[in-house]
């Protein structure tokens, strides 16, 4: 029998297929997508995320960062916080799944074409997709299937405006080797060195608007950009979703689909890689419910971090003090970066 069903082929769903393959687990992977997959991302990798891909034995092309630099969209006035524990990655989307699908394929999982819609479910083993195994891990996404046709969703709570993801590559060399968070009175632009001659720009803002409209609210870095050739944008959102429970009997929840706060701090993709190991190990121990708790563990800081940002971000005092307070306290913005690295 299969150990484990992965509903999902981007990065937590085959990090999870390369943990449990490498646990000795029986492996299938159901995704409709062909190989690779693209979506709005911020494409940058924590040092954290960095570390857990070489000890997977995954290599991805990219642009190392050496720290995170906030800097005030008008004024241009920045702080820096830089990391202790190694750089960074800043990886195309598409490569990081690449890689990730090769190093499953090469362990011997499968993948197969196809959507997990109905699942059923017993003490003894979990059906879907016509297949029939031990556990389901729903690595489906922001707007998980899995999660909504179960009844795990959690509801928003009100008065939050929804925030939406949009995200550009440029034709144009990095001018610095850290990620920038440029901050403006309603959105942030956050700038990925991603190779020798591109770079990424991701916006992220509670406003319906097109790209462009959004990089017009940060004039030192669209004076940048100005010159350099952009690709179609891709979006993403309402980014925040919860969601009840990780684990629901035989069905366990990891990556956007275990629940999502916001891209802001940009730890996703590394919180992702690492619930997919503690995912794998829970299950192998013979105890997947323990799999709630280590993931609560492991993404308390991001959603401590996450949320605390948020609520000042729409506080109207607040939120044009973020950088200048950043850069007035340097030891303090450094060791929040670290925090997440």
């Amino acid at each position: 029998m299969i150990d484990l069903l992965i509903a999902g082929g981007g990065p937590a769903g085959l990090t999870t297929a390369i943990h449990g393959a490498l646990a000795g687990l029986e492996v299938v992977v159901v995704e409709p997508r062909p190989t690779p997959i693209d979506k709005a991302c911020g494409e940058g990798l924590m040092p954290g995320g960095v570390r857990h891909l070489r000890e997977l034995g995954v290599t991805v092309a990219g642009q190392p960062f050496h720290g995170i630099r906030y800097v005030d969209g008008v004024s241009g006035r920045c702080a820096e916080g830089l990391f202790r524990s190694g750089p960074g990655l800043g990886a195309r989307r598409t490569e990081l799944q690449a890689a990730l699908a090769e190093r499953a394929a090469g362990l011997g999982v499968r993948v197969l074409p196809g959507r997990v819609h109905q699942v059923r479910q017993d003490v003894h083993q979990v059906s879907a997709a016509g297949l029939t195994a031990r556990y389901l891990v729903a690595a489906d996404g922001l707007h998980s299937p899995v999660r909504r046709g179960l009844g795990l969703s959690a509801p928003l709570a009100p008065r939050r405006p929804a925030r939406y993801g949009l995200r550009r590559h440029y034709a144009a060399p990095p001018w610095s080797d850290l990620v920038e968070v440029h901050w403006s009175a309603r959105c942030e632009a956050y700038v990925t060195p991603l190779a020798p001659d591109r770079i990424g720009v991701a916006v992220l803002t509670s406003d319906q608007a097109p790209f462009d409209v959004q990089l017009a609210r940060f004039p030192v870095l669209a004076a940048r950009l100005a010159a350099a050739a952009g690709t179609p944008v891709r979006g993403a959102g309402p980014l925040r979703q919860g969601a009840r429970v990780r684990v629901a009997g035989r069905v366990l929840f990891v990556g956007d689909a275990a629940g999502y706060v916001d891209a802001l701090t940009g730890e996703g993709l590394t919180l992702a890689m690492t619930a997919a190991g503690e995912l794998v190990r829970c299950v192998r121990a013979g105890r997947p419910q323990a799999y709630e708790q280590a993931w609560r563990d492991l993404s308390r800081s991001y959603r401590t971090l996450t949320t605390s940002l948020l609520w000042a971000r729409h506080q109207p005092r607040l939120a044009p003090r973020i950088v200048p307070l950043a850069a007035r306290l340097p030891r303090v913005f450094t060791r929040a970066v670290n925090l997440l690295a």
